[in-house]
């Protein structure tokens, strides 16, 4: 069996998935990025036959061509079918771009009004999902290039701009610039510009800051700086504590004398 990088040519990140692009040139495409963000895909014969994926984009792409033309119970009927075949659950009516690359597949979910842009890899547990039950706009629209971590819940009508990257188990409910990388419940910007990725895709999760563990550093290096300053004396506390906090920290605050407890004061 050939080798599927060798073989398989890199589509144009130009392309876009527009109304006239057939569905077989999309699932092509969606085929092809397999091999571009997925190290253990091997041959062509692998990810037409044992990706979760590509079917369910496969399925979806026919339930949204008849979900456009007025059908609404045989695509979600398509939907329903995938689902139980796939693990991933993708609403005919969402708009969904070239070349989208669900890693694994299992517990992905797509809402009615979410927009996926291109070239957008989705791994599993991901939901992009609502925050009403009121009818309209009530998903997500990620740009192009996003990528999105295991777990990851993108809630509500927000953006996420180009080449933002969502780290696993995040709980995003606020709009993210383009390039920012957000991370943690609820998600906050960790690093406002994307790093620079040889391939295209960033996909190095292991190099996603994690400013809860380090805020824990920073607290516990100070608590061991002040242990240390405390066993010296007050002066060594005052001039430990006037680095890096404000004028009420003074050594009188940790060094007052004790009540006279003898006097029943």
């Amino acid at each position: 069996m050939s080798d599927y990088r060798r073989v398989m040519p890199e589509p144009a990140s130009t392309d876009t998935a527009g109304p006239n692009t057939s569905w077989w040139s999309l699932l092509l495409g969606d085929v092809h990025c397999v091999a571009q963000r997925d190290p253990a895909a091997r041959s062509r014969f692998e990810a037409w036959t044992i990706y979760p994926g590509v079917h369910a984009m496969a399925a979806y792409r026919i339930a949204h061509a008849l979900w456009a033309r007025g059908w609404r119970y045989v695509p979600r009927w398509l939907s329903f079918v995938a689902r139980m075949v796939t693990h991933v659950d993708i609403h005919p009516g969402a708009v969904i771009g070239a070349r989208c690359f669900i890693d694994h597949g299992a517990g992905v979910v797509i809402g009615e009004t979410a927009v996926i842009g291109n070239d957008v890899t989705l791994y599993h547990g991901v939901t992009l999902g609502g925050t009403s039950w009121h009818p309209g706009k009530r998903h997500p629209t990620l740009g192009d290039h996003v990528v999105i971590g295991v777990g990851a819940k993108i809630l509500g009508p927000i953006t996420i701009g180009q080449h933002a990257r969502i780290a696993a188990n995040s709980v995003v409910i606020d709009p993210v610039p383009e390039g920012a990388t957000v991370v943690g419940i609820p998600g906050r910007v960790v690093a406002p510009r994307a790093r620079a990725a040889p391939y295209g895709f960033d996909l190095n999760h292991h190099l996603i800051p994690d400013p809860v563990g380090k805020a824990l550093a920073c607290l516990l290096e100070r608590v061991a700086h002040l242990e240390q300053a405390a066993q010296a004396g007050p002066a060594a506390v005052a001039a430990q504590c006037h680095v890096g906090c404000d004028d009420r920290c003074t050594p009188s605050a940790h060094f007052s004398s004790p009540p006279d407890m003898s006097s029943g004061e």
